[in-house]
C-alpha cells in the first residue's frame, strides 16, 4: 500500500507539471506493469484526482478562472504518414488538458497548398496555429514574410530557419538534430570505430543539422573525415537510382576503409545494410550502421541502431507554447521562446553493441 501511495503521488506530480500522461510510458518509468498503472488511474479518478482518457489521464482543471471550454487551434504539417505522424499524436494527447480542439492541415510539402491550408484555418476562426513549414526550394525571405503576415499567434515546429532575424520573434519547438549527429559518432567511437562515413538524404530540413553535428563530433574526437555521400533519391523515388546510389556509397566505404556509417534516413540505412549483406559483408562485423529517424528501423533485416528524435514530445510542447501565447494580453507579452529538445540513441543490432530486448535508450 505504501508503494501504491508513492506511485499515486508521482502520477499526480507529473499531471501537475505536464497536464497529461500516457499510462504505458508512466508505467515504464515507474517500473510497474501497465495493468498496475491502469488500476492506479482508476483509483485516482475515483478519488476525484484526475480524469482518465484513452491511453492515459489528464489533470483536472483547478484554475480559478477557467478558459473557454475549447479553443480552435490549427496544426499544419507536411504529411501524416511518416515522421510527423507521431508529432501529431503528441499534440492530440495534450489537447484535452489544454482545452483546445485541433484542426489538421496537410501540405504535402507544397508551399501553395500550405498557404491555402493556413488561410482556410484562419478563415475558420482558429485562435492560433502550429506550423511545420515547407522549406524546400523556398526563399527564406519569402517564407518569413508570409509567416509574419498570419493574423493569429503562430508557433514554428521542427524548423530552424536562418537568414531572416524576424523569424526569431516567433515561438519555436524543434529537435536538436545536430546533437543527434554527435550522439551517433560518439557511440561508434566508443565501440572502437575510427573511420566513420556519412550518408545523408539531403532533401530534408534535418540533413544540414545532422551534417553539422557529425562534423563537430569528428573534430572533438580528433577523427579524420570518412566518405561523405549525398543521396538525392528518397523512399518514393526511382528504386533503380537509389540502388545505384547505395552501391556507390558502399564502394566508397570499402575503398576508404570505413568500418561504420551514419545513415539518414532509416530507409536509406536499411538499403545500405541489404547492399552490404548482398556483397558478403557482415553487419555489424564489417560495417556498423547507425540510422537516423527511427520510424521503421527495428524492421530492417538487421534491426537498426538509430538516433530517435522526440517526435511525440515536439507535438506536445509546440501546442503548449501556442496555448501560452494565446493566453497573453497585449500588455504582458513575454519574449519569444525557442525550445530545443534532445534526441536519444536507441541501440539495436546494427552497431555491434549488445542491445537490451526491444532496444535501449541512451
Amino acid at each position: 500500500m505504501h508503494l501504491a501511495r508513492q506511485r499515486h503521488e508521482l502520477v499526480l506530480r507529473e499531471l501537475a507539471l505536464r497536464g497529461a500522461l500516457r499510462s504505458a510510458e508512466t508505467a515504464a518509468r515507474l517500473g510497474v506493469s501497465e495493468i498496475t498503472m491502469r488500476r492506479d488511474l482508476v483509483a485516482l479518478e475515483g478519488a476525484g484526482k484526475l480524469r482518465r482518457v484513452h491511453g492515459g489521464a489528464v489533470a483536472l482543471d483547478a484554475a480559478p478562472a477557467p478558459r473557454p471550454a475549447r479553443s480552435l487551434v490549427g496544426l499544419v504539417v507536411p504529411n501524416t504518414t511518416s515522421y510527423f505522424r507521431s508529432v501529431v499524436r503528441g499534440a492530440e494527447a495534450v489537447a484535452p488538458a489544454l482545452r483546445v480542439r485541433l484542426v489538421l492541415g496537410v501540405s504535402q510539402y507544397r508551399p501553395e497548398v500550405e498557404v491555402a491550408q493556413v488561410d482556410r484555418l484562419v478563415a475558420l476562426g482558429v485562435s492560433g496555429l502550429v506550423v511545420a513549414p515547407t522549406t524546400r526550394e523556398r526563399p527564406v525571405a519569402e517564407l518569413a514574410s508570409w509567416l509574419r503576415s498570419v493574423a493569429v499567434p503562430l508557433v514554428l515546429m521542427e524548423r530552424q530557419l536562418d537568414g531572416d532575424t524576424s523569424l526569431s520573434e516567433l515561438d519555436l519547438a524543434r529537435t536538436d538534430h545536430a546533437q543527434g549527429g554527435v550522439l551517433a559518432v560518439e557511440h561508434l567511437h566508443r565501440l572502437g570505430h575510427r573511420r566513420i562515413a556519412l550518408a545523408v538524404y539531403d532533401r530534408t530540413p534535418t540533413a544540414p543539422h545532422l551534417r553539422a553535428g557529425f562534423a563537430t563530433a569528428l573534430t572533438r574526437l580528433g577523427l579524420e573525415p570518412g566518405p561523405d555521400v549525398s543521396f538525392d533519391v528518397g523512399e518514393e523515388g526511382d528504386p533503380i537510382a537509389l540502388a545505384a546510389a547505395v552501391e556507390d556509397a558502399l564502394d566508397r566505404c570499402v575503398a576508404a576503409g570505413a568500418t561504420a556509417v551514419v545513415a539518414h534516413t532509416d530507409h536509406h540505412a536499411a538499403r545500405l545494410v541489404e547492399g552490404a549483406l548482398d556483397r558478403g559483408l557482415r553487419v555489424p562485423g564489417d560495417l556498423a550502421v547507425v540510422a537516423y529517424d527511427d520510424e521503421n528501423a527495428e524492421l530492417a533485416v538487421v534491426p537498426l541502431t538509430t538516433v530517435t528524435p522526440p517526435r511525440r514530445e515536439i507535438g506536445e510542447e509546440s501546442l503548449r507554447l501556442l496555448v501560452d501565447r494565446m493566453a497573453e494580453d497585449g500588455a504582458s507579452r513575454r519574449p519569444p521562446r525557442h525550445l530545443s529538445l534532445l534526441p536519444r540513441l536507441t541501440v539495436r543490432a546494427s552497431c555491434g553493441a549488445a542491445p537490451a530486448p526491444g532496444g535501449r535508450r541512451g
